[in-house]
This record gives C-alpha cells, structure tokens and sequence, in this order.
C-alpha cells in the first residue's frame, strides 16, 4: 500500500475540515435567537470546531502537506497549477481567519431583534464572505481535478 494513498485523503478531508465552520456558520445566524443557544448538533460542533479545532487542524494540514512533498518529491513544486492553488489557498485562510471568524464571533451570540437591521446587514456580509471563500474552493477544486499547464 503506498502512503500516497493514505495521506492525500486525510490532507483533503482537513483542508476542508479548517474552513467548514467559516462557511457554514454564516447560514445559521437568525435574528432573534442567539446561534449558541442552537438546539443542532450540527450548529454546536461547527462552533467547538471554529474556536478550539482549528489549530489542531491547521496543524494536521501541516504535517499532512509535508509528507505529501516527501512522497511526492520537490519537484511537485514546479507544478504552475498547484502553485496557483496554494495561492488562492493562502487568500482563502487570510479571509477565514482574519476576516470571517472575528465578525463572526462579533455577531455569534448577540441576540438580535427580526427588525435589526444592522445585525442583519453584517449577518449578510458574512454570508457573502462565505459565498466569495466556496467560489475559491471551488476553483481549487477545478485546479486540482483539471491540472491545467500554464
């Protein structure tokens, strides 16, 4: 069995894993009821995982990234289409960690009256946010499958 077959899934599955709770937690803010108060299992675990297992994540994805150049070998570096993904990978943690989750932990917790309309207004945004960082993964995604050459 190579190792190859073993590391690319778990490098993929916590490369998406770090960015689920920026993405999905902007859908579940709703006026007039706090998002920690949520009764979902789902809503909770995306809220433990944004606070606490991002660093245990983002450190998987390190270790997980290296063993992949080792079995890969250096070369893969030379790869224009895996340059450009890291890239656009890099703006997608700048927008996740520097943008998403300090305006969502402003705005996770507040109760909100249904008519307040600043709430809702920076609950958009961060809707949008999410929108804008999926379209990126996707291009990603497009990269990775495709492998185009430059």
């Amino acid at each position: 069995m190579s190792w190859l077959a073993v590391i690319l899934p778990i490098h993929i599955a916590l490369a998406i894993a770090i960015f689920v709770p920026s993405l999905m937690l902007p859908f579940t803010l709703r006026a007039g009821r706090r998002t920690t108060e949520s009764h979902s299992r789902f809503v909770r675990a995306m809220l433990r995982m944004q606070s606490s297992g991002s660093v245990a994540i983002g450190i998987g994805l390190a270790i997980t990234g290296l063993l992949l150049v080792g079995a890969l070998g250096i070369s893969v570096m030379d790869q224009p289409w895996l340059l450009v993904a890291l890239a656009i990978y890099a703006v997608d943690l700048v927008l996740a960690f520097f943008i998403q989750r300090p305006s969502l932990r402003a705005l996770v917790g507040i109760r909100a009256a249904w008519d307040d309309r600043v709430w809702q207004a920076a609950a958009r945004r961060q809707r949008y946010v999410s929108y804008a960082m999926a379209g990126l993964i996707g291009v990603i995604g497009y990269l990775m499958s495709t492998k185009p050459q430059f």
